[in-house]
């Protein structure tokens, strides 16, 4: 029997195999997509809850000067935890949180007594807020 021959015999053994590679290949690419908005979605729902928590510790620190609600430390705690969670974000997210810890870092023992401190850190929470979203939004 010839090489042709044997193909011809087997022709089905062969589509087969592809159709079955083929199928693998396109479930497996899928589900890392799958992964990945999965994981990109729980991470800006998170760094969204982060923010709001961060603005309202913020506006006690600045607006009702509350030394305890408004402690600094809790607000380095979360703009830590937003920096963190933006590493698992789009390059775009990732640089909001990095501006936001660059606005906190230079703003943070301002509040209370200097408004362009306030509006700074407002900047950046409201400009990253936008980011998170729209990446939210483009998801598959």
């Amino acid at each position: 029997m010839n090489l042709m021959e044997q193909l011809r015999r087997n022709s089905l053994a062969f589509v087969s195999l592809i159709v079955a590679f083929s199928a693998l290949g396109y479930n497996t690419w899928r589900n890392e997509l799958t992964e990945h908005n999965r994981t990109v979605r729980e991470a800006g729902f998170a760094m969204l809850i982060h923010i709001g928590e961060l603005q309202r510790i913020t506006y006690l620190a600045h607006y009702d000067r509350d030394p305890v609600a408004g402690n600094p430390r809790k607000g380095w705690t979360e703009v830590l935890v937003i920096n963190d969670l933006g590493t698992l974000m789009p390059v775009n997210v990732r640089n909001g949180s990095e501006e936001l810890n660059a606005a906190w870092a230079g703003s943070w023992d301002k509040l209370g007594t200097d408004d362009s401190a306030i509006a700074a850190i407002d900047n950046s929470m409201s400009s990253l807020r936008g980011e998170i979203t729209q990446t939210l939004n483009s998801l598959d």
